[in-house]
């Protein structure tokens, strides 16, 4: 299969060197050096295209593979208000697009299991929740994508919580924190805290090939699909 990338740093290298494990050819890498050559001509040479990119840039990127009728992957964090538009084009459109906060099998697990615990946690009030991550310095949003998912989960299923802030106090406020290291690709933890005990749910990506590949399984999946989509989907995740 043929594949597309745009945004061709550390994430896009990535990709680029696990695509032959999963059968795949990088066929076009558009980086902030080659920006002209994003064209509908070259995206029609793709049967799917991965976009990591930056927040300004992310939707523009998305429609773009929308109007060539290209499936669309994207990894790109702190654009969501435009989230709702971008699913109405892609269905205008009849196109296919995943959007993950993140792709990483191993984090889309931890949310699920987050959304369990939360349930189980929900008929216990003395517990108080919490969210903490830590990422690299070079992570332009803060709190991360991941975390954001993390916290949405949350007050979806635990009565009393109605938002969450960044470094946040208050009865109906899920408090969380953002830290900012180097070499560090991602850490991140639910607390659930009483007077009498804790207990924590820790998920540690320890390289970029867990984002990369999930990417790459999710663009192979799409393909021949109609509609967005997102990993919960392409692994089958209640």
């Amino acid at each position: 299969m043929k594949i597309g990338l745009i945004g061709y740093g550390k994430m896009g290298k990535t990709i680029e060197r696990l695509a032959g494990k999963y059968g795949n050819e990088i066929v076009l890498k558009i980086g902030s050096s080659n920006a002209d050559q994003l064209t509908t001509e070259n995206l029609k040479g793709c049967d799917a295209v991965i976009e990591f990119t930056r927040p300004e840039a992310a939707f523009d990127n998305i429609v773009a593979c929308l109007n060539a009728g290209v499936p669309v992957v994207s990894g790109t964090t702190g654009w969501l208000d435009k989230l709702p538009e971008a699913k109405k084009i892609c269905e205008e459109k009849k196109g296919a697009f995943i959007y993950a906060s993140n792709f990483s099998v191993g984090v889309n697990l931890f949310f699920a299991i987050n959304r369990y615990v939360a349930k189980l946690m929900n008929g216990h009030p003395e517990y108080r929740p919490s969210i903490g991550e830590t990422h690299h310095t070079q992570k332009l949003d803060a709190p991360s994508g991941t975390a954001i998912t993390l916290a949405e989960d949350l007050i979806g299923q635990v009565e009393g919580l109605k938002e969450w802030q960044l470094d946040g106090s208050g009865d109906a406020v899920l408090p969380v924190t953002a830290k900012r290291m180097p070499d560090v690709p991602g850490t991140h933890i639910i607390k659930w805290q009483s007077e009498i005990d804790s207990i924590e749910l820790k998920h540690t990506a320890h390289s970029r090939e867990g984002f990369a590949g999930g990417a790459l399984l999710a663009a192979n999946w799409l393909v021949g699909r109609q509609g967005f989509f997102t990993m919960q989907d392409v692994l089958g995740i209640a």
